[in-house]
């Protein structure tokens, strides 16, 4: 299959050129929040194996008196807002691309513990490597409810294919510089033909 020579040539190429500016960041990030710089966390990849995914750090770790974490809005720094408009955060993990763990295109990685609550909608969708980037994601990612990003990534497994993959990054762009917004027809459509496939 095509997609990991792909995704080994995509990841090497952008750390061959990009690395000047995860350096910037690097510093940047370290500047506003300290070190480490990364944000480490144990993610559940194609079938269910656990990975350290690997980003650039956007929050303050911010304790309220009783010692739990404060909301994330109240913690990320506006450099982090920032990286995350942008996606610039993401960029490390074209360490986990090339490693093997991910994929540019495909449902995004969960804690393993929420992939394990979903069940058999779980299995189904650890088919496939988690990505960079997904169907959800292009389709309206934080406006969503939890049930209908997993209805798009369900859709996404189903229909995977080269073309789909080239769509989602193109789509991706225009997200980055237009801002996130609900397809509702695309819901709709991911619903339906996850009630057809399960049939």
């Amino acid at each position: 299959m095509m997609r990991r020579p792909l995704d080994i040539i995509g990841a090497s190429l952008g750390l061959a050129f990009i690395w000047p500016l995860l350096i910037c960041i690097g510093i940047a990030t370290a500047e506003t929040l300290g070190r480490p710089i990364l944000f480490r966390q144990t993610r559940a990849g194609r079938g269910g194996r656990p990975f350290v995914m690997v980003k650039f750090r956007t929050m303050r770790a911010l304790h309220d008196p009783a010692g739990r974490l404060l909301p994330d809005k109240l913690r990320v720094t506006p450099l982090g807002r920032l990286l995350r408009r942008t996606r610039l955060d993401e960029l490390p993990e074209l360490w986990n691309i090339l490693r093997g763990d991910m994929s540019f295109v495909g449902p995004r990685p969960l804690l393993p513990e929420t992939v394990i609550a979903m069940g058999e909608a779980g299995q189904q969708r650890g088919a496939v490597r988690p990505g960079l980037t997904g169907w959800a994601q292009v389709n309206g990612n934080a406006l969503l409810n939890e049930p209908d990003k997993l209805a798009l990534d369900l859709w996404y497994v189903a229909h995977a294919s080269l073309a789909i993959d080239l769509a989602i990054l193109a789509r991706t762009f225009k997200v980055i510089l237009f801002g996130e917004r609900v397809n509702a027809e695309q819901v709709k459509e991911a619903y339906a033909s996850h009630r057809r496939w399960r049939r």
